[in-house]
C-alpha cells in the first residue's frame, strides 16, 4: 500500500490509498479518481511532505544564529526573484505557453493566469507549469 498526496484542478488537496504506482495510473487514466471536496477528476500527484526524526534539531541557516528564518523576508525574495525573472503575459498565459512549447515564440520564463480549461489543455499537450500564489498589488503598491 502507498500513500500519495494529490490536488485537483481546482487547488484542492488530499490524500490517495494505493496498491502501487501502476494502480494509481491505471486509475486515473480511467478517470476513477476524484476529489471529495468537488469532484474534479483531473488529479495529480503533488509532492509528499514528511518527516526525519534524527538526535539533533535540523540546522537552518539564518542572519543571526538561534534565530528561526523570516518567513514574509524569505516570500518576499520569492515574489522578487518571479518579479525580475518572469515575463508577465497575463490572462494570455495559456497561449503563449504553447506557442514556446510549439517553437513559435522564444524559450523563456513566463507567469500569468490561466482557466482550469486552459490548463487542462496545457497538461494534454506534455506541458508542465506550476501555480504559485502571488499577492495582488495593493493600492500603496502603484
Amino acid at each position: 500500500m502507498i500513500i500519495f498526496d494529490l490536488q485537483c484542478g481546482n487547488g484542492h488537496t488530499f490524500e490517495g490509498w494505493f496498491d502501487g504506482c501502476q494502480a494509481y495510473e491505471e486509475q486515473k487514466e480511467k478517470s476513477m479518481i476524484s476529489c471529495p471536496i468537488c469532484n474534479d477528476a483531473s488529479v495529480c500527484r503533488i509532492p509528499s511532505t514528511f518527516g526525519i526524526k534524527s538526535s539533533s534539531p535540523p540546522q537552518i541557516k539564518t542572519d543571526s544564529p538561534g534565530q528561526e528564518p523570516d518567513m514574509e523576508a524569505v516570500a518576499q525574495k520569492v515574489i522578487e526573484f518571479v518579479d525580475k525573472n518572469f515575463d508577465d503575459v497575463g490572462c494570455d498565459f495559456a497561449k503563449e505557453a504553447l506557442k514556446i512549447h510549439y517553437g513559435v515564440s522564444e524559450l523563456r520564463n513566463i507567469k500569468g493566469t490561466s482557466t482550469q480549461e486552459e490548463e487542462k489543455v496545457l497538461k494534454g499537450e506534455g506541458i508542465q507549469f506550476f501555480k504559485i500564489p502571488m499577492p495582488k498589488p495593493s493600492d500603496t503598491d502603484a
